[in-house]
């Protein structure tokens, strides 16, 4: 009766019913599995126990073993003390299903030395799919999965290093923002307190121009102010909400100026900017609102006209656009050449942002365009 795996011709195989360890000298397969180097050995599922019927001598070399030890024998001999419960399991599983298994598992020598064992296990059937016999190959693996190993505890340790570090950083950025944080409040706080002085300074002043001037500067203060407030709010103290501020600094001028009847149009879109850039591109923005609420809402006296100040912020990628528009008195063209040290004050810090900026008749009313390269904001 000819023999064969379940997976192979049946030219692959050729067994007799009475194959062991003696017999089965005139097969060929019999003698290639002898003389290979291959560990292998063959069971008998038919007999109590599924005990190894045949073994190579390369079994033997690789286990320790003696022959007569391991014929008749289970070969769960192999496992020992660390060899993996699951792993045992699956091979147990595959044998009960007649299926092929090919796995790494750790096994014992005889003197108990252990291993890596690289085992494939097929079930050989007869020519009615009967299964006769499993075939078994080992292969010492232990380099491979001993490299394996390293490589993971490497990994494992790179990786709780990494972890490490990682905690001591956050710890460090965030003393590092408690710090920030409280620099900003502190400097919010004498900014208040600056501002508090000119004010009290401006009552003990009757020169209406000079009180103007220090109106103007309160502005700025004020504008300096918000920032740090918005600095000290924020949970990353490298980043600015350029939106948020301008959205802060429209409500504060209006109500500073006493202007209720105005309307404001807001379109800001969501633009962070670096924490270093918040403070120039704050008091440009300052000076051009205070600008159109001084200048734009004004018909020849004190007299306040309704209207409406616009401010849009966009970012288009390569550059941020800030808009502020007016529907006031309109644009004679002056206020671009002016030598106030308004203007003077929004040309020096257009040109440390390396910023463009342009005064427009806005039919009616005045625009004002701030062109902000995106990569120097970073």
């Amino acid at each position: 009766m000819e023999f064969k795996p379940t997976r192979e011709s049946p030219d692959a195989w050729h067994m007799t019913d009475d194959l062991h360890a003696e017999h089965g000298k005139g097969d060929p397969f019999a003698a290639a599995i002898r003389a290979t180097r291959m560990s292998m050995i063959i069971t008998d599922p038919r007999k109590a126990d599924n005990p190894i019927v045949f073994v190579n001598d390369a079994f033997l070399r690789l286990t320790g073993y003696s022959r007569n030890e391991v014929l008749g024998s289970n070969c769960r001999f192999l496992q020992g003390p660390d060899t993996d419960r699951q792993s045992v399991e699956r091979v147990r599983q595959a044998i009960q299903a007649n299926s092929d298994i090919s796995i790494d598992i750790l096994n014992y020598r005889k003197d108990g030395s252990a291993f890596w064992n690289a085992l494939y296990i097929s079930p050989v059937s007869n020519d009615r799919g009967e299964v006769q016999f499993f075939f078994a190959s080992q292969l010492d693996v232990t380099d491979r999965k001993e490299s394996e190993h390293r490589v993971k505890a490497d990994k494992e340790r790179f990786e709780a290093a990494v972890k490490e570090r990682t905690r001591e950083l956050e710890e460090a950025l965030e003393a590092q923002t408690v710090l920030i944080h409280e620099v900003d409040h502190r400097v919010k706080n004498n900014l208040q307190m600056v501002a508090s002085l000119i004010v009290m300074q401006k009552r003990t002043i009757k020169d209406e121009e000079t009180r103007h001037s220090l109106d103007a500067m309160l502005s700025r203060i004020e504008a300096l102010g918000t920032v740090h407030r918005r600095l000290y709010q924020s949970k990353d103290v490298s980043r600015f909400d350029l939106a948020d501020f301008a959205d802060d600094l429209i409500s504060d001028l209006l109500t500073a100026s006493g202007h209720s009847e105005i309307r404001k149009e807001l379109d800001l879109q969501p633009v962070i900017i670096s924490a270093h850039k918040a403070t120039p591109v704050a008091l440009m923005m300052n000076e051009l609102v205070t600008n159109a609420l001084k200048h734009a809402f004004k018909n020849g006296g004190d007299e306040s006209l309704k209207g409406t100040l616009g401010v849009r912020l966009h970012n288009h990628g390569e550059h941020i656009n800030i808009e502020i528009a007016d529907d006031g008195v309109g644009f004679d063209g002056k206020q671009e050449n002016s030598t106030s040290f308004g203007t003077r004050l929004i040309h020096s810090l257009a040109r440390q942002l390396r910023a463009e900026v342009t005064w427009e008749n806005a039919n009616p009313g005045t625009r004002v365009k701030i062109k902000l390269p995106a990569d120097e904001m970073q």
